[in-house]
C-alpha cells in the first residue's frame, strides 16, 4: 500500500487539512512534525511526501550507527588478530569392532557442521553403512573426519570441484553417484532412525 493515500486517509479521519503541492497555509513556518494553523492541524502534500515507505517501515533506517558489516568487507581489515586452530591429524581407529564403527559413522554422518551434508551423509549412511566392508568403513571414515571444512566435502561429492587424490577411492564413487539422485527422492531431512530396526535391504 502506498504511503501518501494512508496519510492522506489519516487525514481526513481526524480531521486535518491537508494543503496541495505550493500552497501555505496563512502562518504556516517550516516545522518537523504536523503543522498547525490555529487549533486546525495541517498537514502539507510537501511534508506527506518526505515521510517515504523508507522511513515508516523501519525508524531505525533512518539511523545510519546501527548499519553493521560483517567482517571482511573492510579493505582495510588486515586480519591478522585471526587465530587458526590446527587440528589434530585423523588417525584410523584399530582398536573398535567394526559393529561399533558401523554406529560411530552412523552418528558422524548425521551430526555435521552443515545442514547439507547433514541430510546427504545421513541418507548416504543409511543406503550404503550397513553393506561396507572395513576397508569402505575406513575409506568413509577419513573422508568425513579428516577434511576441516564440511563445505569441501560437499563440493567434492557433487562435483563441483575435484576431491584431493587421496580421496579419490571408491567410496567417494559411491557416494558421487548417490549425490545425482538419479531416483529424483525428496530430501529434505535426515532420515528417521527407525530403520535401524528393519532388516537389511
Amino acid at each position: 500500500m502506498a504511503v501518501v493515500p494512508v496519510l492522506f486517509t489519516l487525514a481526513r479521519v481526524r480531521g486535518w487539512r491537508v494543503l496541495g503541492l505550493g500552497q501555505a497555509a496563512p502562518g504556516w513556518v517550516p516545522s518537523s512534525s504536523v503543522v498547525t494553523e490555529g487549533r486546525e492541524p495541517v498537514l502539507p502534500a510537501v511534508q506527506a511526501k518526505m515521510w517515504s515507505r523508507h522511513h515508516l517501515s523501519s525508524p531505525l533506517r533512518s539511523v545510519t550507527s546501527f548499519r553493521c558489516f560483517h567482517r571482511g568487507e573492510s579493505p582495510t581489515d588486515s586480519q591478522k588478530d585471526m587465530i587458526e586452530i590446527p587440528l589434530p591429524p585423523w588417525q584410523e581407529r584399530n582398536d573398535e569392532s567394526i559393529e561399533i564403527k558401523r554406529a560411530r559413522l552412523l552418528y558422524e554422518s548425521r551430526k555435521r557442521g552443515m545442514l547439507e551434508n547433514c541430510i546427504l551423509l545421513s541418507l548416504f549412511a543409511k543406503e550404503h553403512l550397513h553393506r561396507m566392508t572395513e576397508k569402505q568403513l575406513n575409506l568413509y571414515d577419513r573422508l568425513i573426519n579428516e577434511p576441516s571444512n564440511d563445505w569441501d566435502i560437499y563440493y567434492w561429492a557433487t562435483e563441483a570441484r575435484p576431491a584431493p587424490e587421496v580421496f579419490e577411492n571408491e567410496v567417494m564413487a559411491l557416494l558421487r553417484d548417490f549425490t545425482k539422485n538419479r531416483n529424483r527422492e525428496q530430501r529434505l531431512r535426515a532420515p528417521d532412525l527407525e530403520y535401524l530396526l528393519e532388516e537389511p535391504r
